[in-house]
């Protein structure tokens, strides 16, 4: 899934951005509230890490544009003020949770796994559709209960169709999650489909032809 980390720190950006790579997402950075504004109004992302403390346009008027404007993206928002009032602020201005500074890195990817639950209507990290499960924290597939060996882009993979389960996913919007900007070549999605559907089994993917990609409502 798809990420925009927004912070000007360039340390705590990469380590942040490092974290969630390793944690199976792709990575969008930005340093500046301007950028962050305009991404976040024009891309699909599964989730905002925003820092509030941004130079030019803080990340607290950042947050309430895209909520003035519609836009829904769970928003796990960063201060290194911790204070009670900005934390109120914070939530008052649509952030789905509030981390303050400095924070372990895995109570962060914590956070975020849960915003991201909370807005697709779940509460358990396990998501199972039929036999196959998947678990965001230990980042395993399982058909049947057996494990199944996933490459990172195969867990991607899997983990996005079945978030949005039972809805079709244009072959452009799973490319731009899986592989972000810089790795998208026209039939890449297709020869991954593919190898997933050896690995998983072919009726947890079906193809639709003309518009993308659908993980289907399967019996338990």
């Amino acid at each position: 899934m798809r990420i925009l980390l927004v912070e000007d720190d360039e340390r705590i950006a990469a380590d942040i951005s490092r974290a969630l790579v390793e944690a199976g997402y792709v990575v969008d950075v930005v340093g500046n509230g301007e950028d962050a504004w305009f991404l976040g109004d024009t891309e699909d992302f599964a989730a905002v890490v925003l820092d509030l403390g941004l130079p030019a346009l803080d990340g607290l008027t950042v947050l309430e544009r895209w909520r003035e404007q519609g836009r829904t993206t769970p928003v796990l928002a960063l201060s290194a003020r911790g204070s009670w009032s900005e934390r109120v602020e914070g939530i008052d201005a649509g952030a789905d949770d509030y981390l303050p500074k400095p924070f372990r890195m895995e109570e962060l990817l914590a956070r975020l796994r849960s915003v991201i639950r909370r807005s697709a209507g779940r509460a358990s990290s396990v998501t199972r559709n039929g036999l196959l499960s998947l678990d965001e924290r230990s980042m395993t597939i399982k058909v049947g209960g057996a494990p199944i060996e996933v490459t990172a882009i195969e867990y991607r993979l899997i983990a996005y169709l079945m978030h949005r389960r039972g809805r079709v996913v244009a072959q452009t919007e799973l490319a731009e999650h899986i592989y972000g900007h810089d790795q998208q070549q026209s039939n890449a999605i297709e020869v991954l489909i593919g190898r997933v559907r050896k690995k998983i089994g072919a009726g947890f993917i079906e193809t639709r032809r003309g518009f993308g990609y659908l993980a289907p409502d399967l019996e338990p």
